[in-house]
């Protein structure tokens, strides 16, 4: 039985089962998988990630922090070069252990199908409610504090189910700072076909789509002291209000999104529109294709530009913790 009665137009609900929660990530399979492997020339990897502790501060969102790390603690004694001897003189061991405070989608990140849903008349009787991908319900699917006694989680679409998928597959780099320059400029479908063309970035169904735009390495050379007015003028970003481009989206069969910028899509909608992000609407919400922020393509598009191609193999699972609304990630591309 389906979640839903109504699904929303454009969308993909119900396409992979009734109570389906991967989307597109569907359609990473063995064949997907085996075209990533077959990519693989040099056996040479890239960490794609930036440090966890990059951009810095709370100036780009002031929701997310920095994570903080501390030394677990037992009996008011702190384990971090804690000697063992303490315990017992017998014993030489000297033990260092932490835990962290971690803002899941601070740096480097994945987004679950649970991070962006919308207000919709999902039982077609003249009501919005809030929906999540395949008519996942808030407050019964995806839950606050007031339903869970003070802790957030998700009871489906939550990042495990990616991390459990794999997460691996064939990846395609479209280098846009290559063909625009690394200036702001929002991407329409035009722009994006010429960026194909213009790189020979050969798209296909199930693949990983890698947006570099300059955004990172503009992080990474400010070091911790991110400057917004700066990184407001750096950096493509995909519009999400451009028809033709969510339809490309839609017919292509790309599998996820991932770019080196925050938020993919331009977050500043025009006067009068009804979504702040409608790129994350169109993929998160309508066809369960999950994007990722704040990936570090430089030394990729280096590596790549010198081998004459954009295509490898990515390995990028999630953390498996449960009912996360998004994850770190530190990806892995080989090539």
């Amino acid at each position: 039985m389906m979640n839903w009665t109504k699904r929303p137009e454009g969308s993909n609900w119900g396409d992979f089962g009734a109570d389906d929660e991967l989307g597109r990530l569907n359609l990473i399979g063995p064949e997907q998988v085996r075209a990533g492997l077959a990519t693989v020339t040099e056996g040479r990897t890239l960490c794609l990630s930036l440090p966890l502790d990059l951009p810095g501060g709370n100036l780009l969102n002031p929701r997310r922090h920095p994570p903080r790390l501390s030394p677990t603690e037992l009996d008011g004694a702190q384990y971090v070069n804690f000697p063992l001897a303490n315990l017992d003189p017998a014993l030489r061991d000297v033990i260092s252990d932490d835990r962290v405070i971690l803002y899941t989608q601070y740096s480097t990140q994945w987004d679950s199908l649970a991070h962006v849903g919308a207000m919709f008349d999902v039982d077609d009787n003249g009501v919005p409610e809030k929906v999540y991908y395949n008519g996942h319900r808030a407050d019964r699917d995806v839950l606050a504090p007031a339903k869970t006694g003070g802790s957030s989680r998700a009871e489906r679409l939550g990042v495990e189910t990616m991390a459990t998928h794999g997460m691996q597959g064939r990846a395609v780099l479209v280098d846009l700072a290559k063909v625009f320059g690394t200036n702001r400029r929002v991407i329409d479908r035009d722009d994006l076909m010429h960026a194909l063309d213009a790189t020979g970035a050969d798209i296909r169904p199930g693949d990983f789509m890698m947006l570099r735009t300059g955004f990172a390495e503009r992080i990474v050379e400010m070091n911790g002291a991110p400057d917004v007015e700066a990184l407001d003028r750096t950096g493509a970003v995909l519009d999400g209000h451009d028809l033709a481009l969510l339809q490309w989206i839609t017919d292509s069969g790309i599998a996820a999104i991932c770019a080196d910028n925050y938020a993919v899509e331009n977050p500043d909608p025009p006067l009068g529109a009804t979504l702040k992000l409608p790129l994350h609407h169109h993929c998160l919400f309508k066809l369960g294709l999950p994007l990722a922020e704040l990936w570090y393509l430089a030394d990729l598009a280096k590596a790549l530009d010198a081998l004459g191609r954009c295509d490898f193999l990515l390995t990028a699972p999630p953390l498996r913790l449960p009912g996360a609304l998004g994850s770190p990630v530190t990806p892995i591309a080989t090539i």
